[in-house]
């Protein structure tokens, strides 16, 4: 859906792999708790199919971080309620939608991929000036889409991760032009500025929140995920950096927001790909990074996704799931 946010600025020989198929406020946090948990440990970092030398950001890094032992925040049944009690789940990404592949693509390329210069619209808050883009790179929604038109590159070689928004190619890909863009070394906890925006509303790296198809198919994702709502506050809580408000109250989630399925919701009946699915959602959670439908999870388009089995997560609701208190977890990048 398009995308509703405003920097911070403007307010006071390639090898490709496609989604994952190997080639051939600073605010101090407001979510409070009434007691306090230990802190879960971390798993390894997961990796990235395509891409297996490279893990996707360090074990410590807020992505990475298990919350299913971490406390329920005091006001949670409030911010669930600001984002939707009875709106269903949507797996935002799946084979092909309308035409086009479903979902947030990435791809994989090298040391070899030719770089192209892309002119930002939002250039205060964008890195680089030379991205590598090779001529076939996927675009979100499709070379026609008139979405978010993210585009997600992995250098396998480096560990580096290139993100767009509004990428648009000309001259056959010889330039590009987008709103904004990012560069995330993988191997690294480093933020964005404060106050930045990303190729994401809330400063965050997209590739870290996908559901990939790779990762279900070995049985676990390992990271939280990211989703939308339809209405976010004019703050932000780590590890989001950037604003994008579209309501205000002090129950308005922010950017950054952290929650999770709850414990007792049953996902045994569920098929197996919805089930891995949800049982990341209970011990990773997902971190809220954009405006936009209520409870829609993002992933990377796979033509091995299973449409119907992923969208028996339309079972669960707002009311399944709770806000987590992230405050006793290591806060890295800070």
């Amino acid at each position: 859906m398009p995308r509703r946010w405003i920097p911070v600025s403007a307010l006071c020989g390639a090898v490709v792999a496609v989604a994952g198929v190997a080639p051939g406020g600073s605010a101090s946090e407001r979510i409070q708790s009434s007691h306090v948990a230990s802190i879960p440990t971390t798993a390894k970092s997961p990796t990235l199919p395509g891409a297996p030398g490279c893990t996707v950001f360090p074990p410590d890094n807020p992505w990475n971080q298990r919350v299913d032992r971490l406390p329920v925040a005091t006001n949670s049944a409030q911010l669930i309620a600001r984002i939707g009690l009875d709106d269903p789940v949507h797996p935002d990404f799946g084979t092909v939608y309308d035409g086009a592949p479903n979902g947030i693509p990435y791809a994989i390329v090298s040391n070899r991929t030719r770089r192209v210069p892309v002119r930002f619209q939002y250039a205060s808050e964008s890195d680089g000036h030379d991205y590598p883009l090779p001529p076939n790179v996927p675009i979100e929604g499709g070379p026609k889409s008139s979405g978010d038109r993210h585009v997600i590159v992995v250098n396998r070689d480096t560990c580096t991760d290139y993100e767009l928004y509004a990428a648009y190619p000309h001259g056959g890909g010889t330039t590009w032009t987008a709103g904004s863009g990012a560069i995330f070394n993988l191997r690294s906890d480093k933020l964005r500025p404060a106050g930045w925006t990303s190729a994401d509303a809330a400063g965050l790296p997209i590739l870290a929140g996908l559901a990939i198809y790779g990762q279900v198919a070995a049985g676990t994702i390992g990271h939280a995920l990211r989703f939308t709502a339809p209405c976010t506050g004019d703050r932000y809580v780590y590890p989001a950096r950037h604003i994008a408000a579209s309501c205000t109250g002090p129950d308005a989630p922010p950017m950054g927001l952290r929650v999770r399925l709850k414990a007792g919701v049953p996902i045994a009946h569920l098929p197996y790909q919805a089930r891995v699915v949800a049982q990341a959602l209970k011990q990773y959670g997902m971190i809220l990074a954009d405006n936009g439908s209520p409870w829609y999870i993002s992933g990377a388009p796979n033509p091995r996704w299973n449409n119907d089995a992923l969208h028996e997560l339309d079972q669960l609701t707002g009311r399944d799931f709770q806000v987590v208190n992230t405050s006793s977890l290591p806060h890295p990048g800070l």
